[in-house]
């Protein structure tokens, strides 16, 4: 399969490669993404995912952790990994001329880690070092509790670092058990942005991972439905109120995820014109940040609004927001304002385009959860596409306050 911007190849075990070339650039950027994720664990097994992701570094058949972390490292590339809800990822960036390197590396951390012991003891030291960290940080902490909040208790709710009681518990069979019963090769892609032709990548795709046995699952994953807007503040040794206010979404094929989109950018996205960054901040001084985001997930989604704010603020704030949500609701965009903002959200993508790490990215994660990646000017037609009323229309869909759930940290 090929199209003008990225090429498709599929090795005989099932894992598929997608490799976009790019001329102007000496560094290529691979990796192996795998369709599981913090959902896919169970109760006991929280935690997880994330832990095995460090684990992958910590040895291999062949590689002990300094070979592992010295191999790239030492010709000024970088690898690293991440876990989100749905997906783990295991990914380098390098000269291109060690482009066979990176794919043997990130093939071997992926598919032959050992889990040594001795490693398991160092990194749960590690990891509950992180998660008392990221306690000590509202900011960060905050987004999670409120997941926990809309998702109640299903997976899309638990905490991707999982808790100190889980972390204590896994030794080297529990890894095993998650990655046999959830790997399944067919979910599995080896992503590639580069200055080189499909036939280089696939050389090196079949001489480090044909020896990866085909695996499929049976696994379904858990649906979630049933949201209950739920409102609760807790008070920590903090000195400004965080509060984060948000519903569940659309979930990542539905076809006006666009519209929500663009009309939570429009709301609170990156830009300093944003019309909560211009009341809550420009207008009133009450805040120093605020912003909306949208998160898709495979059978659903989550949007939210995050901001700090001296606690005697916090329901002036709340006011000023519900406040914007009605003018989205009332009020349609003029033809200037509806070009604006279609300007805004395009020139974003294209900025999000030139890096090409994140491309990356975001072509194996397309190719998992929608089997094909849009390109650039697809999605700028969606966008022209979308007019002042199917926004209004979103807004009156989404934006109620009534249906919103609200977390607040409060100073003790």
């Amino acid at each position: 399969m090929h199209s003008a911007d990225y090429q498709i190849a599929t090795l005989g075990n099932g894992i598929r490669i997608i490799h976009k070339e790019v001329t102007h650039t000496r560094i290529a950027h691979v990796g192996l993404m795998l369709d599981i994720g913090s959902r896919d664990e169970e109760d006991a097994e929280q935690g997880l995912a994330h832990f095995w992701e460090h684990m992958a570094f910590k040895g291999t058949e062949k590689r002990k952790a300094y070979h592992i972390l010295n191999r790239l490292e030492s010709l000024g590339g970088e690898l690293n990994a991440y876990t989100t809800k749905e997906k783990i990822c295991f990914y380098a960036s390098t000269l291109d001329q060690h482009l066979e390197k990176a794919v043997d590396l990130i093939a071997d951390i992926t598919f032959h880690a050992t889990f040594p012991e001795k490693q398991i003891e160092k990194e749960r030291m590690v990891i509950l070092e992180e998660m008392a960290l990221y306690r000590d940080t509202p900011e960060d902490s905050l987004q999670d509790d409120f997941d926990e909040i809309l998702f109640q208790n299903h997976p899309l709710g638990k905490n991707i670092l999982g808790t100190t009681k889980t972390v204590k518990s896994f030794g080297k069979s529990h890894f095993r058990s998650f990655i046999d019963r959830n790997l399944d090769t067919s979910k599995v892609i080896l992503s590639s942005v580069g200055n080189y032709p499909l036939r280089k990548l696939l050389r090196y795709a079949q001489k480090h991972l044909d020896d990866v046995k085909p695996s499929a699952t049976d696994r379904v994953r858990k649906p979630f439905d049933g949201f209950q807007p739920t409102t609760e503040a807790v008070h920590k040794p903090i000195t400004q109120a965080h509060c984060a206010i948000g519903s569940v979404a659309f979930p990542i094929d539905h076809p006006r995820r666009t519209t929500l989109f663009m009309l939570l950018n429009i709301l609170g996205g990156p830009g300093m014109n944003s019309r909560l960054n211009l009341s809550l901040r420009e207008k009133y001084g009450f805040v120093y940040g605020i912003d909306a985001n949208y998160s898709p997930f495979l059978d659903t989604g989550a949007m939210s609004i995050y901001f700090a704010t001296e606690a005697k603020n916090l329901k002036k704030s709340q006011q000023l927001i519900w406040k914007e949500f009605d003018k989205l609701k009332e009020k349609p965009l003029g033809k200037l304002q509806i070009h604006a903002a279609r300007q805004q959200i395009k020139g974003q993508l294209a900025m999000s385009e030139e890096n090409y790490s994140g491309m990356m990215l975001m072509m194996a994660k397309s190719l998992l959860d929608l089997e094909k990646v849009m390109s650039i000017d697809s999605v700028f037609d969606k966008i022209e596409a979308i007019t002042a009323h199917d926004l209004v229309e979103i807004a009156r869909q989404c934006l109620n306050k009534e249906q919103m759930s609200i977390l607040s940290y409060l100073p003790e």
